[in-house]
């Protein structure tokens, strides 16, 4: 049998095993347990820089960090964002629908800045 006969069909299925195993490794983490991210991001229909965007807009500052999760079966992003008054905000955003849900100081963060403005 010509070699070259054989050579496609096992690189297709190489390939096709390769991808498999990528998306089973991805999803079920490198240390075995579940990604969640994979799940979060499947449900989220607003990208992370949108929300990002969106939180700066609504808190009047710059995000910090961002994180997606899923709570109750909804997809949300969760933005800490620094204001121009140096007060913190957790910035909870919609990844369905890229509306805020909740905004709130975090009076923990925002102390922790205050101190950090005192020591200079």
């Amino acid at each position: 049998m010509n070699n070259s006969k054989l050579t496609l069909p096992a690189l297709a299925l190489a390939m096709i095993l390769t991808a498999g195993g990528a998306a089973a490794f991805a999803k079920s983490g490198a240390d075995g347990s579940d990604n969640d991210a994979v799940a979060d991001l499947a449900n989220a229909k607003v990208t992370l820089v949108q929300a990002v965007t969106t939180a700066e807009q609504h808190a009047g500052g710059r995000a910090t960090g961002a994180e997606l999760e899923t709570e109750k079966g909804k997809a949300l992003y969760e933005v800490e964002v620094v204001a121009a008054n140096k007060a913190v905000y957790d910035v909870t955003v919609d990844a369905g629908t890229g509306k805020v849900l909740a905004s709130k100081i975090d009076k923990a963060d925002s102390a922790d800045e205050a101190d950090e403005k005192d020591d200079d």
